[in-house]
């Protein structure tokens, strides 16, 4: 028998040293959860940053993950399932499938088979150009065609649960664009927020690509909605409290802001007046670029029950750029 170093039944939080990851752990510890699991794999990343100060159980790699869930059926409450490769430029189409899709299904299987609460990230990837519009309908699901092999892995695994019978019996998330805390060691994928403060402080300007479509949106006047990771993250635990909510839920703002506004906000925060250039966009991105986005939040707002107030851009942004990226950039020397 195995001994229990824990007061409590576990929660399993996979990709948790990762960007919205890292900030569910903090979220849960916030509130006193600590009887927790985490699932990720540092590499060669500074990723493991995110997680200083965290509390939590024990730590494991994903590959060691299914050894350890051997015979602890029930000392599990739930599973919040985060790890994938996110990168939407990624073109090793058999990892993505055995990382975002494979894996996916072997842990689902295990937490329906368990009756283990489990909540996983999928994502407005899904939803490709926007064509279809951006509402978190089952029905419509089949309907979408995902414009690269990141979006489209994780599209399989929706259709998966709903081939399965299971998607009211899990909660799949569809994150919108993500800025915050804790996405550093993404690279190119970080947010635009992150991206802007960087370029502010070495040239004291950013750069906006020009628009594709003149006769609908101005430069810089495409229009994107923007969600503050630390309401992503609450967004996300709620459904451990709310454990009769099931299926496909959007987690955005439900508003728009153009890139212009993103940008102004980011001068703003760094206390310095805006200085915006266009580029032209390149033309094989001018086909996939999406030029509008903006989550649908009529069905989170049903099962919520009040009105949940995200935190504005202008103050989001400046929480971000103060707080956290302008002493980053400093200690780097940038």
């Amino acid at each position: 028998m195995k001994r229990k170093i824990y007061d409590d039944q576990l929660i399993i939080v996979t990709g948790a040293a990762g960007f919205i990851g890292s900030n569910v752990v903090h979220y849960l510890n916030s509130k006193g959860f600590e009887n927790l699991v985490l699932v990720d794999d540092f590499h060669e990343s500074v990723k493991w940053k995110n997680l200083v100060g965290a509390r939590y159980v024990d730590f494991l790699s994903k590959y060691e993950v299914f050894d350890w869930l051997d015979e602890r059926e029930d000392d599990i409450e739930a599973f919040v399932h985060l790890g994938a490769n996110s990168a939407t430029t990624e073109s090793d189409g058999d990892y993505l499938l055995e990382n975002n899709y494979r894996f996916s299904v072997r842990l689902a299987e295990y937490a329906l088979h368990n009756d283990h609460r489990f909540i996983y990230a999928s994502s407005a990837a899904t939803y490709g150009s926007g064509k279809q519009g951006f509402v978190d309908d089952h029905d419509h699901l089949d309907d979408l065609r995902p414009m690269n092999l990141y979006g489209y892995t994780k599209h399989m695994f929706d259709l998966w649960l709903k081939r399965q019978g299971a998607l009211d019996d899990v909660v799949g998330l569809k994150y919108f664009n993500i800025f915050g805390p804790g996405e550093s060691h993404k690279d190119r994928m970080a947010s635009m927020v992150y991206h802007m403060t960087k370029k502010i402080r070495l040239e004291g300007k950013v750069g906006l690509f020009a628009s594709s479509e003149p006769e609908k949106y101005a430069d810089g006047d495409q229009v994107r909605d923007f969600l503050y990771v630390k309401d992503a993250a609450a967004m996300t635990c709620y459904f451990l409290e709310n454990t009769e909510a099931g299926g496909i839920y959007n987690i955005g703002m439900g508003k728009t802001h153009t890139w212009n506004q993103l940008a102004n906000a980011v001068f703003s925060a760094m206390g310095k007046d805006s200085h915006i250039e266009y580029i032209p966009m390149p033309e094989d991105l001018v086909r996939q670029y999406q030029n509008y986005t903006c989550a649908d939040m009529k069905k989170f707002q049903s099962v919520y029950g009040k009105h949940f107030a995200p935190t504005e851009l202008d103050a989001a942004c400046h929480e971000y750029v103060v707080n956290h990226l302008l002493p980053e950039f400093e200690e780097q020397g940038i």
